[in-house]
């Protein structure tokens, strides 16, 4: 299993209730933990860089997922 940290940059919406989610790996920017690490930076160490893109037309979704908010992403293999 693998789990990354992704920050939502944009949210295009669409003639038909549908829109585009645009999101990236969180950036190690913020200040150091008493350890020497945020959990932003962990998360930015092991994946770095990237870009996650969804059309969602989940009607209860729509409008619910902002520019700025913060989301865990899990990866869990499916075995048929």
């Amino acid at each position: 299993m693998m789990r990354a940290k992704m920050k939502v940059e944009s949210v295009k919406s669409f003639a038909h209730p549908q829109q585009e989610i645009v999101m990236h790996p969180v950036c190690g920017n913020k200040p150091f933990g008493p350890a020497g690490e945020s959990e932003d930076n962990t998360f930015a160490r092991y994946s770095p860089s990237g870009e996650l893109k969804l059309t969602i037309s989940n009607p209860d979704l729509i409008g619910q997922i902002l520019p700025g908010q913060t989301f865990y992403l899990d990866f869990t293999e499916h075995v048929a």
